[in-house]
């Protein structure tokens, strides 16, 4: 125990929590709009047992990839179609690639929703809601997508084990509490739930960019990169993905207050 009581441990654990507290986000932000889905009276239970689980399961994943790191990142197929498509993918490709288009079609499929009649009609009901199971294994499923790129971050970390599931497990914790109070806050305020769906828009769209180069950067062959008719198809920065969300949220706030002031002068008049 006292082996893990080192400068360079604690100093590594620090970090790994506060990665796992950035790249939670996006999933938390996902739990929270998902679980609105279920029936009203079973919406809390729902966050509660789909995180639990999820946290148990992304345990259980970093058990496997530390394991199977090696034979995870060696490209199981290379593309070799000058002008179509290059490039080579492997077991992270292939989760990004899938979890990436089914984010992008949750969201457009949300946001169509959202304008729809039928949601005005029913915002209030449970009518067409999907039942507390499904949901929860919808919850399940998408935490592990995005536990994925969080995972493979922490191992180039540290290796400590112990660290690792303390880091994951103070995430999960993090989410139980956090989880209630964002989507409280969703209901309360339904503009943010399209912007929600439109930062979930963008995180599928940084997925798929993951997807190009997932190989290249585990095995370090630039060659290994997917080139689509002679365009790379590169990730979004971090930077550039979190600068878009500080606009999208500063648009919301400035329309929303303007609205305000200008329905109160109309009032006035």
């Amino acid at each position: 125990m006292t082996d893990l009581l080192t400068i360079e441990n604690i100093g590594s654990l620090v970090i790994l929590i506060f990665l796992q507290a950035v790249l939670g986000f996006d999933n938390l932000l996902y739990i929270s709009i998902e679980s609105q889905r279920a029936p009203q009276h079973t919406q809390k239970r729902v966050r509660f047992w789909g995180i639990i689980i999820a946290v148990a399961l992304r345990v259980i994943l970093l058990f496997i990839m530390i394991h199977l790191i090696e034979k995870l990142k060696t490209p199981f197929f290379i593309f070799n179609f000058k002008g179509f498509i290059e490039g080579g993918i492997n077991f992270a490709s292939i989760i990004f690639l899938f979890g990436g288009i089914f984010i992008i079609y949750t969201a457009v499929k949300e946001i169509n929703h959202l304008l729809s009649n039928e949601h005005l009609d029913c915002s209030n009901s449970d009518i067409n809601k999907k039942s507390a199971i499904k949901v929860i294994l919808m919850i399940v499923f998408m935490n592990l997508i995005f536990s994925f790129d969080s995972i493979l971050s922490a191992i180039a970390i540290t290796e400590v084990l112990t660290l690792l599931i303390i880091a994951i497990i103070t995430s999960g914790v993090a989410m139980l509490v956090l989880a209630d109070k964002v989507t409280g806050f969703l209901e309360r305020n339904r503009m943010y739930e399209v912007l929600g769906l439109f930062i979930l828009l963008i995180v599928g769209i940084v997925l798929l960019g993951e997807s190009g180069t997932a190989a290249a950067h585990a095995m370090h062959d630039k060659s290994l990169q997917i080139i689509i008719l002679d365009y790379p198809l590169t990730p979004m920065p971090k930077s550039t993905f979190y600068f878009s969300v500080i606009v999208l949220f500063l648009v919301e706030i400035i329309q929303t207050q303007y609205q305000k002031r200008l329905n109160n002068k109309l009032e006035s008049r």
